[in-house]
């Protein structure tokens, strides 16, 4: 599917859908373009070399969605190819959405595969403000990639939430699940690491570095952007800590209760073998035992090992052993 704002001073902001003629509208000097992408067909990612002539290599990347962020300089046009992150669950993990885009002198065409919320976001905006695409096709460019990290905020709170919950889980009464939790929370959080690491490198050269198509004021925006990564990836290495933390607090309250365990075992252990020793000893078939022929020998013997047990279970509360 493709959906198309063409904007003129004139007239403003006019919405398209389908295969537009493209080539009129960006041949007009006052026009700029947005054209995205949805899921396109074979028809209409044709548009992307037949219409905006783009170089193959570019739409082979397109094609191939290879989930890679990448910022290749045609002179012409700018490619970006930049991933969108959402959380689908604590199984799942986390869900990468590739999001391709070209700039060039007045256009912009962004190419995608899911149907991301981000975009319904900014349809939205388009058609109810016209300064997104007024102040120039930079900005533009600059607004698509914005809130596509403005999003990792959302998959950062989840994130926050889950991992609040481990940690609940971990102070409280630790089930088995709960390790599990740590580590696919651990393995969420190192792909979101390594997903931005690439864009914080390609944001900080379209802040840095003086592309013709990007403006020296657009590119301060840029750098905003960048500042909002490096703490994206910041906050990520904390709940890296936090979930190392909780590990072993894990592993310390499991070590914790199997020694508990053990410690009454022993104890219990510790109390029978008196009365076992007594009832070995005078189960001996001797022909001449004194206690055997005794009349109070039975109850002597049960009074015997209680008074024994007892000792024993005052010796350990003494040293606070129960």
């Amino acid at each position: 599917m493709i959906r198309s704002f063409l904007y003129l001073p004139d007239s403003g902001v006019k919405i398209h859908k389908g295969i537009g003629d493209f080539d009129s509208w960006c041949a007009k000097d006052d026009a700029l373009l947005w054209v995205d992408m949805c899921k396109p067909t074979d028809e209409e990612s044709f548009v992307l070399t037949n219409d905006f002539q783009f170089h193959p290599l570019a739409i082979e990347d397109v094609i191939a969605e290879k989930p890679r962020t990448k910022l290749d300089d045609y002179e012409r046009y700018l490619f970006l190819v930049f991933q969108a992150v959402d959380y689908v669950g604590r199984e799942e993990g986390l869900k990468l959405s590739e999001i391709d885009l070209f700039l060039s002198r007045n256009s912009l065409v962004t190419v995608h595969y899911d149907d991301h919320r981000i975009f319904d976001y900014l349809y939205s905006r388009a058609e109810r403000d016209e300064r997104l695409m007024e102040r120039g096709i930079d900005f533009l460019f600059h607004a698509v990639i914005d809130t596509i990290v403005d999003n990792y905020n959302t998959t950062l709170d989840i994130l926050e939430y889950e991992i609040d919950q481990v940690e609940d889980s971990v102070l409280g009464e630790p089930e088995e699940d709960t390790v599990k939790s740590i580590f696919t929370l651990r393995r969420d959080i190192l792909q979101l690491k390594r997903t931005v690491l690439p864009q914080k490198e390609v944001v900080s050269q379209l802040s840095r570095q003086h592309y013709k198509l990007v403006s020296e004021k657009a590119a301060l925006y840029f750098s905003d952007i960048h500042d909002h990564l490096v703490r994206i990836s910041d906050v990520a290495d904390s709940h890296r800590e936090t979930l190392n933390s909780s590990l072993e607090v894990y592993y310390s309250s499991v070590s914790t209760k199997t020694n508990q365990i053990i410690k009454v075992l022993t104890i219990f252990t510790v109390l029978f073998i008196p009365p076992t020793f007594l009832v070995g000893l005078w189960g001996m078939n001797f022909k001449f035992m004194p206690e055997r022929d005794w009349e109070y020998g039975y109850l002597f013997s049960l009074v015997l090992m209680a008074i024994v047990v007892l000792g024993l279970i005052f010796f350990f509360r003494k040293k606070k052993w129960l």
